[in-house]
């Protein structure tokens, strides 16, 4: 889309060249070819070093804009993304992509739809039910248990197990909301990947990140009932009990251990190699490893129980 059309959606004009807009991602990670916003104060220092071919700012940050960018001012950036969101996305289905590929040695069960552009490697077994959406690429030697629904362009690796249920690549709980209190969606451009030898629990969603991959690493374990949001990262080996849940855009290092219903609140960062009990709250960033933690807010272990005693004499 030219950016002389983007301005008219969004009502507004611009001074500079009337480049062609391929896509949309966020200020560090987009190209010459991409539009990129800033909705968040702190994220205006990386304003200066985007290669946008343009972004979305209000009058108060257009002068951070490199040269290279073309501003495009208005007044709320993060709803104007969400307008501009619909016109980038794909198509539900590829309905011009080639005929799906199935590996040698995979079983598809007759009720199972494969959709134009999937590829399914060797060995693997898809079963009754299944949903795999276009451009999505299955390894050798997975198991996919009745009606598994894959969207479009997710990739699930080899030697991994997705039992009944589950439901990879949906759209994340993403949308700007106004002054009037009225909502507009956000769609999820980007995609969701599951590593190789991953087992996912029955009735487990992982949302598709906004822009670029929400990401199960090798070799981790979740549970039924489990919630991923957009743009998380579940690092290699990590476990998940469950009904646990993981805000948006929380990333997790290797070997982490969640207890039954524990969370974390979105946009933290988690060492490798803690534990959390069940009903664990976490609600910031985790920077040490090897520890045990409980309760909510969480708090360490034995700090917890100690807690707990105090309580439970007060009431005696």
């Amino acid at each position: 889309m030219k950016l002389s059309e983007i301005a008219k959606i969004i009502g507004t004009e611009f001074t500079g060249e009337d480049k062609e807009i391929l896509s949309l991602n966020t200020l560090k990670d987009a190209t010459e070819h991409e539009l990129s916003f800033v909705a968040n104060p702190k994220y205006v220092k990386d304003i200066p070093t985007s290669k946008a071919a343009a972004i979305l700012v209000t009058e108060a940050t257009k002068e951070y804009v490199p040269n290279n960018s073309v501003a495009l001012v208005v007044e709320d950036t993060y709803w104007q993304m969400a307008v501009l969101s619909k016109y980038f996305a794909p198509p539900l289905e590829e309905s011009d992509a080639p005929e799906a590929l199935i590996g040698e040695g995979s079983s598809v069960a007759s009720t199972a739809t494969v959709a134009r552009g999937a590829k399914i490697g060797k060995n693997t077994t898809v079963m009754a039910g299944v949903y795999i959406g276009s451009n999505v690429e299955i390894g050798d030697n997975t198991i996919l248990y009745p009606n598994v629904v894959i969207y479009r362009d997710c990739k699930v690796g080899s030697d991994c197990i997705i039992h009944a249920g589950t439901v990879i690549g949906s759209d994340g709980f993403g949308f700007a909301s106004n002054r009037l209190g009225e909502h507009k969606k956000i769609y999820h451009i980007g995609n969701a990947v599951v590593e190789d030898d991953v087992e996912i629990g029955a009735n487990t969603t992982i949302d598709r990140a906004v822009f670029g991959t929400t990401r199960i690493e090798k070799g981790a374990r979740l549970d039924n009932l489990i919630q991923v949001a957009h743009n998380c990262v579940f690092g290699k080996g990590s476990v998940a009990a469950a009904q646990s849940g993981f805000a948006g855009s929380t990333i997790i290092g290797q070997n982490n251990v969640f207890g039954a219903q524990s969370g974390t609140a979105g946009h933290l960062t988690i060492a490798p190699f803690n534990t959390f009990a069940a009903r664990s709250g976490v609600t910031k960033s985790v920077k040490e490893s090897g520890k045990t933690f409980a309760g909510f807010p969480f708090m360490e272990h034995k700090a917890w129980l100690k807690i707990q005693g105090k309580l439970a004499r007060l009431i005696k």
